[in-house]
């Protein structure tokens, strides 16, 4: 809704080139227009004297009525793993490469963000993944993924056996270096370098990708997105297989634990600004050809 945005939050990592002149350009629009600005705390060395508070990205995610991240798509995944449990809408500004979830590039700034907070935008919701290291039937540790989760020997050149069961039914026992499991959002990243299919964001299901599977019949298998995956970390494997949440080490499983991976209950909702089509960004960030586009 127009005007419904008066409370607007700024995110982003502090050491991305070029980030104090998006900030400056974005903190000069948004206080022309008479909006409430909260600027996260680590970001406010590079804008010394904006004269805006600052507050923790929690702070941010539940006062704001709209969070605008600066980066690239490494800030955005960041970003939603904290935002998404406040239901606080994200706008994503490019200063990345790739930007398939930050998709206004910083010379659209001055025509594209005053349009979305105007209301002229487009909602998205993407749903987010929780993964928790069972031992001895306890939880031991859980983190979360916009993209994926994986699960890895953690080691070059080393294979670890696994045991993947889905809603509780066994599907395969495999050796390979390790698994990946991925959301529509994380189709285009890691899961799409090891195989796996490129998904539609609006899809409600969960891939999962062997990576490097002795077996050569070993696929890609998608799955419902409610679906509840646990993979079986066989004791007779000799390493402790880190997994990885959006490629950040987040825990560390032992020989006979357990990796449960299931939706998370809170979404992230994406604005773009009007006409956005994942299709297009197909084409320009993975450099599908567009020759007979005309």
């Amino acid at each position: 809704m127009p005007g419904s945005f008066k409370k607007i939050g700024l995110v982003g990592r502090s050491q991305q080139d070029g980030l104090d002149v998006v900030l400056q350009e974005l903190l000069e629009l948004l206080v022309r227009r008479g909006h409430e600005v909260i600027l996260e705390d680590r970001l406010g060395e590079l804008v010394p004297d904006a004269g805006t508070r600052l507050a923790s990205r929690d702070e941010i995610g539940l006062e704001s009525d709209l969070v605008i991240v600066a980066g690239g798509d490494g800030s955005m995944l960041s970003a939603a793993r904290t935002l998404a449990r406040y239901d606080t809408p994200v706008l994503g500004v490019n200063r990345g490469r790739l930007g398939f979830l930050t998709d206004i590039t910083p010379d659209q700034i001055a025509e594209q963000v005053p349009r979305v907070l105007d209301g002229e935008y487009d909602t998205e919701n993407r749903f987010l993944l929780d993964a928790y290291v069972e031992r001895a039937g306890e939880s031991v540790a859980r983190a979360d993924a916009l993209n994926d989760v994986v699960v890895n020997s953690g080691t070059s050149a080393q294979m670890i056996e696994i045991e993947l069961s889905i809603d509780g039914k066994f599907v395969y026992r495999q050796r390979a270096d390790g698994l990946i499991v991925s959301t529509p959002t994380g189709s285009t990243a890691y899961s799409l370098s090891g195989g796996g299919p490129i998904m539609h964001p609006s899809l409600d299901a969960i891939v999962l990708v062997p990576m490097f599977p002795h077996a050569l019949s070993s696929r890609p298998i998608v799955v419902d997105g409610n679906s509840e995956i646990r993979v079986d970390i066989l004791q007779r494997n000799r390493t402790h297989p880190p997994v990885t949440c959006d490629g950040q080490v987040n825990m560390t499983a032992r020989p006979g634990d357990t990796v449960v991976i299931r939706k998370k209950p809170h979404r992230l909702t994406l604005l773009h600004p009007v006409g956005h089509s994942f299709y297009a960004s197909c084409r320009d960030k993975l450099r599908w050809s567009n020759a007979l586009v005309d």
